[in-house]
C-alpha cells in the first residue's frame, strides 16, 4: 500500500521539510531555525520541520539515530532495553504489549504511544500486535460494565486489570493512531478496520451514557470522556472525579483532525474543543515560567487530588503539555500565543542549567525535586517547534546528545524520547484516513 500523507498529497521520506539548507559536500550553510507564519502549519503546507537538520545534522544521521532508538526500545534486550514484548497469537493474529518496567504493568498511555510510534515509522506488524493485545485484554465490550467502550488504563502483564477506568489520553492517542493507520495502510476487516474502530471509539468518548456497576476497584458510575459545556477532556469519566482535567491530555492538534475526519455530527464540537484547549494552555500555565500543573480544574486552577497532593505542581504528567501546544503550532499555526509559551518554558529551563536541570517544580519555578530526566529533555526539545528564541537550538541539541533510555525507567522516558525524536525530525506526520 502506498504511503499517503495529509489530504491528497503523498509525502515520502525525501519530502520532509527542510526550510533550511544543511551542510554537505557543496558547502551549503545552515540557516537559523525559523517558524511557520500563523495559519501556515504542516496541515496546509504538507511540510514538516527537521530541527536536527536545522542545527547541522544530516538527514541520514537523523534517520539512523531514530532507527536505532526504535530497534532498542522495541526489539532490544528484554531485560535491560526493550519495552515491547511479543506474547504469541490469537484468532486476530500476533499479540504484543508495551510494558511500564518500573511498575510492571501495561498502560493504555504506553500502548497508544506505541501504536503512534509504529504508524509514524511504518511498522505495521508492531502496530497491529499492540492493537490486538489492547482490544483483547484492555477493552470493555460488555454494555453493562461502567468502562464499556473504553480501555482499562492499567492491567497486569497477563491482562488482568489493576484499574478498569480509562485514562483519556490513551483513548485520544488510540483514535488518532487508528486514523493515521487507515491513511498509511488502508483498511482491513474486524479490529483492523482502522477507521471504523476510530469512529466507534470517538463516538463513545463523546456520547457514552452513564453506567453504574462493579469494577475491580469498587462500584462506580461512569460517563463520557469530554465535558460537554466546557468542551474539555476530563481527568476521568468516573463521576466521583470527573469535574477536573489534566493539561497534558489537551490535544488541540488531534481535535482539529477529528473535526475533519470524525463522525459528522460531532465535528463542530471537536473544532470548538481545539479552540478551548488553546485558550486553556494560556490560563493554566504560569505567566513567567510557562509551567503547567499535572492536574487542574476546568477553570484552569491547579487541582491537588486527594491521592496526589502534589498534583497541582509541574511533575511527570505536565512535562507533555509543551509537546501538545508545540505540535498544535507545527501542524496548524492557528494561535501565535503558543510560541510565547515555548519561549517562556525554555527560558525557565535555560535558567536552571541546561545540562542538569531537575524535573519537579511549583508553577512559579520553586524546585521540589525530581532528577534530570530524558522524558523532560525530549518534551523541552519538542517545544522548539513553536519557540522563536535562538536558545531553542540548545534544547534540540540536548535531545540529540541524550542516550536512548535503558534500565528500570526506560518505559516513560523511552516513549517520550521516541515521540520527541519523531517530532523534532519532522517524522511525526498527519496521515489522512481512507
Amino acid at each position: 500500500m502506498q504511503s499517503r500523507s495529509i489530504t491528497t498529497r503523498t509525502v515520502g521520506p525525501a519530502c520532509v521539510l527542510m526550510i533550511v539548507l544543511f551542510s554537505g559536500a557543496c558547502g551549503e550553510t545552515v540557516r537559523p531555525m525559523t517558524n511557520p507564519s500563523e495559519g501556515a502549519g504542516a496541515f496546509v503546507t504538507g511540510k514538516y520541520r527537521n530541527l536536527f537538520v536545522e542545527i547541522g545534522h544530516s538527514p541520514q544521521e537523523v534517520t539512523a539515530k531514530i532507527d536505532r532508538a526504535f530497534e532498542q526500545l522495541f526489539h532490544g534486550d528484554p531485560k535491560t532495553q526493550a519495552v515491547y514484548f511479543p506474547v504469541g497469537k490469537n484468532s486476530h493474529g500476533p499479540l504484543a504489549y508495551i510494558c511500564d518496567i518500573h511498575h510492571n504493568d501495561v498502560r493504555s498511555e504506553g500502548m497508544s504511544y506505541g501504536m503512534m510510534i509504529a504508524v509514524q515509522l511504518d511498522k505495521k506488524a508492531e502496530f497491529d500486535a499492540i492493537w490486538n493485545w489492547a482490544k483483547t485484554h484492555m477493552y470493555h465490550d460488555d454494555p453493562t460494565h461502567p468502562g464499556y467502550g473504553y480501555f482499562s488504563w492499567s492491567v497486569k502483564r497477563n491482562g488482568r486489570p489493576n484499574d478498569e477506568m480509562p485514562a483519556p489520553d490513551g483513548e485520544e492517542y488510540f483514535v488518532t493512531a487508528l486514523y493515521f493507520a487507515s491513511g498509511r495502510w488502508g483498511g482491513g476487516t474486524g479490529i483492523y478496520n482502522y477507521r471504523a474502530q476510530a469512529d466507534r471509539l470517538l463516538t463513545d468518548m463523546r456520547h457514552r451514557k452513564l453506567i453504574t456497576g462493579p469494577t475491580v476497584t469498587g462500584r462506580l458510575t461512569v460517563g463520557d470522556l469530554f465535558e460537554p459545556e466546557h468542551k474539555m477532556v476530563r481527568f476521568t469519566p468516573d463521576v466521583a472525579n470527573w469535574e477536573h482535567t489534566d493539561p497534558s491530555y489537551h490535544l488541540p492538534a488531534f481535535y482539529e483532525l477529528w473535526a475533519l475526519w470524525g463522525p459528522e455530527q460531532d465535528r463542530p464540537f471537536w473544532a470548538q474543543a481545539a479552540r478551548v484547549s488553546r485558550d486553556f494552555f494560556q490560563r493554566v500555565t504560569h505567566p513567567t515560567t510557562g509551567l503547567a500543573p499535572d492536574y487542574a480544574n476546568f477553570d484552569a486552577k491547579p487541582w491537588a487530588s486527594p491521592w496526589n497532593p502534589r498534583s497541582g505542581n509541574f511533575q511527570v504528567d505536565a512535562w507533555r503539555t509543551a509537546m501538545n501546544w508545540s505540535m498544535d503550532w507545527a501542524w496548524w499555526a492557528k494561535d501565535v500565543r503558543e510560541r510565547q509559551l515555548s519561549d517562556r518554558l525554555q527560558a525557565f529551563f535555560e535558567s536552571q542549567g541546561m545540562s542538569d536541570y531537575q524535573s519537579h517544580f511549583t508553577l512559579d519555578g520553586t524546585l521540589i525535586g525530581g532528577a534530570h530526566s530524558t522524558g523532560l529533555v525530549a518534551m523541552n526539545a519538542v517545544a522548539s517547534l513553536a519557540a522563536t528564541n535562538e536558545r531553542a537550538r540548545q534544547f534540540v541539541e540536548a535531545l540529540w546528545n541524550t542516550a536512548i533510555p535503558s534500565g528500570q525507567h526506560r518505559y516513560y522516558d523511552g516513549m517520550l524520547y521516541l515521540l520527541g525524536m519523531l517530532h523534532c525530525s519532522g517524522q511525526f506526520r498527519i496521515w489522512s484516513p481512507q
